[in-house]
């Protein structure tokens, strides 16, 4: 028996619903998160800090959605899970307000923290909420819809962000995310169903899972493939800005090539995953994406092969997630809640220390050296993935 072993909800509307509703606030949550990326130079002018320390925006929340995905398990299974996710949102919520009229940056930083919290708290209960959702032939199927969610605001949030960042400022675009995120609350408010609270999941359980070969080797390997695409991914702003000297539309145009090819990106691994190839694009994924990070440093006066090395890299990083809840969805089905709360944490720790990486980087040596670290880091994953039999779990 799982964690999550209730009846799926009965009704086929309600259900498609209750998708569609953690889909949008999913596309919300990662606009939210990454929006900085695209912002990065005019929040450091206008708050007074380095583009470095701009980047930290990104790590602080990342700081938080750790500890939200490590004690959101225990807090969840004493409420209707309805609720939490839906406090979740609010959260999300509040964060905006702040971060659009943050007077400095420290505020800023604070209002980062409480999106941090939301994010960790409503992915880490993302798989386990599916499962309690619907029968076991559509989780697949749903999970590919939340990523949906995932993907569309990777190919808009940062494009968008940059264009009317450029034309209105930065704070308005976290503003123009408010009306959206009420929008999500109300769908959230009419189509999730109860869902009671169910036994109370200690904090020594979701550790507990370390303890297993393959779940440590699992987490070490998507700590260094997120911290590596992350202390690149972060900086790209000032990359294009001073290596390939492009204008505010011109980043736009970049950021949605490499987001729309994510739509290929997804769609391309969960064909491939139906093939029974998971552990040949764990190892082979990452590799892939260091030689394309590379390929932007050595392309990097050139436009169109910097755009060329962009949809690849867009491609390939959104491919990562799916084959990692893939993993976890096979490796370990048996406790899906403490499973996703780890793996959560383990992702955006290493976003907050990928981002930290690549600002420090980027402070003491140059715009380039951001996007070496993290193909270095994605090299060191391969290394720890090897063959694929650390992953597997001994029966």
């Amino acid at each position: 028996m799982t964690d999550s072993s209730v009846a799926p909800v009965s009704s086929g509307r309600q259900m498609k619903g209750a998708i569609g509703s953690m889909a949008m606030c999913v596309a919300m949550l990662i606009s939210a998160e990454f929006m900085p990326v695209s912002l990065l130079t005019p929040i450091a002018s206008d708050l007074h800090a380095t583009q470095g320390m701009a980047g930290q925006a990104i790590s602080i929340s990342g700081f938080f959605a750790v500890l939200a995905s490590l004690f959101i398990a225990t807090v969840a299974g004493r409420f209707d899970r309805r609720y939490v996710l839906m406090s979740m949102t609010v959260l999300m919520l509040l964060s905006l307000v702040l971060i659009a009229t943050a007077p400095s940056f420290t505020l800023l930083m604070a209002a980062r923290a409480l999106l941090g919290l939301a994010i960790g708290g409503f992915w880490s209960l993302a798989t386990a909420t599916v499962i309690q959702l619907v029968p076991a032939d559509r989780v697949a199927k749903s999970l590919g819809t939340i990523y949906m969610g995932n993907a569309l605001a990777t190919a808009f949030a940062a494009p968008v962000g940059a264009y009317l960042g450029g034309h209105f400022g930065w704070r308005l675009v976290f503003a123009g995310l408010i009306p959206l995120v009420l929008a999500s609350l109300w769908w959230q408010f009419k189509s999730l169903p109860s869902m009671p609270p169910q036994a109370t999941i200690p904090v020594t359980r979701l550790f507990g899972l370390l303890k297993r070969k393959n779940v440590s080797f699992g987490m070490l390997a998507v700590g260094l493939s997120f911290a590596g695409a992350f202390a690149a991914f972060t900086y790209f702003r000032p990359f294009l800005e001073e290596e390939t000297g492009v204008s505010s539309d011109s980043l736009s145009f970049l950021l949605l090539c490499l987001g729309l090819a994510g739509f290929a990106g997804t769609h391309l691994v969960s064909s491939m995953l139906q093939r029974n190839l998971l552990y040949r694009l764990l190892l082979w994924l990452p590799i892939a994406l260091a030689v394309m990070t590379l390929g932007l440093v050595g392309f990097g006066h050139l436009f169109w092969g910097v755009a060329c090395m962009l949809v690849g890299w867009g491609a390939l990083n959104a491919a990562l997630p799916v084959c990692w809840s893939t993993w976890l969805a096979k490796e370990i089905s048996d406790q899906p809640e403490s499973g996703g709360g780890l793996m959560v944490a383990s992702i955006q720790l290493a976003i907050m220390l990928g981002g930290s990486f690549g600002g420090h980087l980027l402070d003491s040596i140059n715009v380039t050296a951001p996007l070496i670290g993290g193909a270095a880091l994605l090299m060191l994953c391969a290394l720890v993935i090897g063959n694929g039999n650390r992953l597997k779990r001994v029966a």
